[in-house]
């Protein structure tokens, strides 16, 4: 299979869906502080929320490369690595894919490599995460035949909706806390 895609970027159905979470669940709160006389100030509120969102926006920019020679995973330079690292591997020095259970009872998959004791995330959350797995088939002999991605794209559209509702809610709140 020749390489006609090495650019991988997180799905845009989990962006939108999780920076509209972000939004539906912070945003009021400036607005309830400043009619319930919070003892924290609506502006720092709104620079908490402000912050919170660009480490958000670097987490969700992910992006992973694949070329003939290796996988790396990315963000953007101005990221603090201090938030998450990127990594790169070679292909020959990948020696097998781990199944991991997560704390909420999914399943991840860790590349573990020939030449330490780390290991590495497979990016699970990716567009065309089934032809990125094809890929690792391919450069390192792994059979993914199992590997499946971590949440379905149903379970985002679900939670997309839920949080359409929330900001509805959100939109009435802030219209109350405001006439007030």
């Amino acid at each position: 299979m020749a390489m006609n895609r090495s650019n991988f970027r997180i799905s845009p159905l989990i962006r939108i869906t999780l920076i509209s979470l972000y939004i539906a669940l912070t945003v009021p709160l400036p607005f309830l502080a400043g009619v319930t006389n919070a003892p924290v100030p609506p502006i720092i509120l709104w620079i908490g929320i402000i912050l919170g969102l660009l480490v958000l926006w670097g987490a969700l920019s992910e992006k992973v490369l694949v070329n003939e020679s290796q996988i790396k995973v990315t963000y953007p330079v101005w990221f603090p690595s201090f938030f998450r690292k990127g990594w790169s591997l070679n292909w020959s020095e990948i020696k097998d894919l781990r199944l991991r259970r997560t704390g909420q009872g999914g399943f991840v998959y860790y590349f573990i490599s020939e030449n330490s004791d780390q290991a590495y995330l497979l990016p699970m959350r990716v567009a065309g995460f089934s032809y990125l797995v094809n890929i690792v088939t391919e450069k390192t002999g792994i059979d993914t035949t199992d590997v499946r991605p971590l949440s379905q794209p149903w379970m985002y559209l679900i939670l997309l909706v839920c949080t359409l509702f929330l900001l509805l809610m959100d939109s009435w709140t802030i219209w109350t806390a405001i006439s007030i």
